[in-house]
């Protein structure tokens, strides 16, 4: 169903809803219901990622046109929304409603910025599709011939990314050069190739002999490897030639968002919002400096602790020189990583009082992607239940890849982290919207809060594990003043990467992976800093005011028990459940 389709649904709705009797929690429920059929409507490979196989041949559409009628539509809904009187709503009710507002109102205000006219990314989009396997059914013939029937329309994706990316080069809204170099390696990983070779075939290759039968697999493969050679490689060498003569030459040289139409703004209105508070680019700033010289002089006696002779500086460049500290194979350092999971599983009863019901794994992140990406991310299960969640940890040269950061990521983005948080926030009686959606500052919030439960689940014992939950907390405050520093202050890349070599202990290789990841998202990596010490703040006051009646568990079901909220509405629970338990 297209946009225009849900224009007239709304204003159906619309109608509806004018007549008196309708009440106004009606009103807000049918457009909130609505909005979720538009959403899974609007993208089928998500629809497919959550057990709705009904278009699991499709791609959503991702042309201009598309994303007009999107605004048009945003815009009439916010004013449905805003003539709803909310007075006599339950307290869910209204925390749906004021949440539900937030989120469209910020859709239609970002709308001037045009944002949308930066297609690609480094680290996903059109020249890393193949990945999207990693969140799709397979399990029978049908799941691989749908797949397949998805590839053949490869080609119209990519023609709409040019089309935007050239409406970009027309109104100046471009990415910076450095980034785009990095795509243009990706993309010719797709156009250089053979079928054979191609990454959209490695899934073929790898399918389940027990499973499907040899004849099942040859035909399968022999139809992939058709579509692969006929439709993915050459659209792909058309994408090449648009980026290498036209998209790249175009790119800016600077790396600010500043830099673009109305940039400045931008990244004032992207702070604001993903840090759910009304802190200015100068404050947190600043908060990122105080937090790196707190950091700074607990790293201090760590190092005294060991009896380190040298500097600073020498102390972290025999972290990331000294072979001790890495593994020589990626073999290793993955069953390191298993381990550490085990260890981490049993401690959680501890710690809180109700625990997801689905389980989680651990994976590689894809050979293709594993250089330009992260350390370490994680993947939400599948709705229906038919996916686990997924901890995904770099392999891509162990050698940089220090062992004493395996504790402290893992409690980031499994558990007590994301894994917890996120599958709990999917168990809950929520509207579709809040269950699987979020705010940023509360999900990396609580998984950055989540690295200081390691001490209370017998982590970092070994002083260079403990330096390195330092260098993770070191990080986030780090971002803080590189983010700042390049979107809003005139920083170089590198100025950033230095700030970081000075005062963190992580490799060059994840530097320099993380500076370009701030340049290619402005504002996202001040959310998760600005989470924790929210969380840290109310933990702290629930402490001091609650006295013995302070329990950790219900403090963690407090937080957790409503999903992902922005922090000034945590404050807000979290308020009044210490007076509702110093009046029981």
């Amino acid at each position: 169903m297209d946009t225009s389709k849900f224009i007239k649904s709304f204003l159906i709705i619309i109608l509806i809803t004018s007549c008196s009797e309708v009440s106004d929690i009606d009103k807000f429920n049918l457009i909130v219901d609505e909005q979720w059929n538009k959403v899974i409507s609007d993208n089928p490979v998500y629809a497919s990622s959550m057990g709705d196989l009904s278009r699991n041949q499709e791609w959503g559409d991702s042309s201009l046109r598309k994303i007009f009628q999107d605004h048009e539509y945003e815009k009439e809904m916010l004013i449905e929304l805003e003539s709803i009187n909310p007075k006599s709503f339950s307290e869910d009710d209204l925390t749906n409603y004021r949440l539900f507002v937030k989120q469209v109102s910020e859709s239609v205000e970002m709308q001037q910025y045009k944002l949308y006219l930066l297609p690609f990314s480094h680290r996903g989009g059109i020249q890393l599709l193949h990945d999207t396997t990693s969140v799709l059914p397979f399990r029978s013939i049908d799941h691989y011939i749908d797949w397949i029937e998805r590839l053949k329309k490869v080609p119209d994706l990519i023609t709409n990314e040019i089309a935007i990316a050239s409406q970009g080069i027309q109104n100046n809204v471009m990415p910076p050069k450095i980034l785009m170099e990095r795509v243009k390696e990706q993309i010719k990983l797709q156009a250089n190739t053979t079928a054979y070779k191609s990454p959209f075939f490695k899934h073929f290759g790898e399918m389940d002999s027990r499973l499907f039968s040899e004849d099942e697999i040859k035909e399968i493969q022999d139809q992939a490897l058709e579509v692969i050679s006929r439709d993915i490689i050459p659209a792909y060498k058309n994408l090449l030639k648009f980026f290498e003569k036209e998209y790249l030459p175009n790119c800016r040289i600077s790396i600010g968002i500043s830099d673009i139409p109305n940039g400045k703004a931008y990244y004032e209105f992207t702070a604001r919002r993903f840090t759910t508070t009304d802190l200015t680019p100068e404050e947190i700033h600043q908060i990122g400096l105080k937090e790196v010289k707190r950091i700074r002089d607990e790293m201090d006696d760590v190092i005294e602790s060991v009896s380190w002779k040298g500097t600073f500086k020498g102390f972290l460049n025999d972290l990331r020189t000294n072979p001790k500290f890495y593994f020589d194979n990626p073999d290793d350092l993955f069953k390191e990583y298993l381990a550490t999971s085990k260890r981490l599983d049993p401690e959680l009863v501890n710690l809180f009082k109700v625990l997801p019901s689905i389980p989680y794994g651990i994976k590689p992140i894809p050979e293709e992607s594993a250089p330009d990406t992260t350390t370490a991310y994680y993947q939400r299960p599948a709705a229906d239940g038919s996916r686990a969640g997924y901890y995904y940890v770099n392999l891509y040269r162990p050698e940089v890849r220090p062992k004493y950061e395996i504790e402290v990521l893992s409690v980031h983005e499994a558990v007590p982290g994301h894994h917890l948080q996120i599958a709990l926030a999917m168990e809950l009686d929520l509207p579709n919207f809040r269950k699987y959606g979020g705010f940023t500052a509360f999900v990396e919030g609580w998984g950055l809060y989540s690295e200081s439960l390691g001490y209370d689940m017998g982590l970092y014992k070994d002083p260079y594990s403990k330096f390195g939950q330092l260098t993770y907390d070191m990080w986030r405050a780090i971002r803080l003043v590189v983010d700042t520093g390049m979107h809003y202050m005139d920083w170089s890349r590198q100025d950033a990467i230095n700030y970081f070599l000075d005062n963190s202990a992580k490799t060059q290789q994840d530097i320099i992976n993380e500076v370009d990841r701030y340049i290619n998202w402005p504002g996202q990596a001040l959310a998760y800093k600005i989470g924790q010490l929210k969380i840290l703040e109310l933990k702290n006051r629930s402490k001091e005011k609650l006295g013995d009646l302070y329990d950790v568990k219900d403090f963690h079901h407090e937080v957790l028990k409503r999903g992902a909220i922005p922090l000034y509405m945590l404050e807000e629970n979290i308020d009044a459940w210490i007076e509702d338990t110093l009046n029981l």
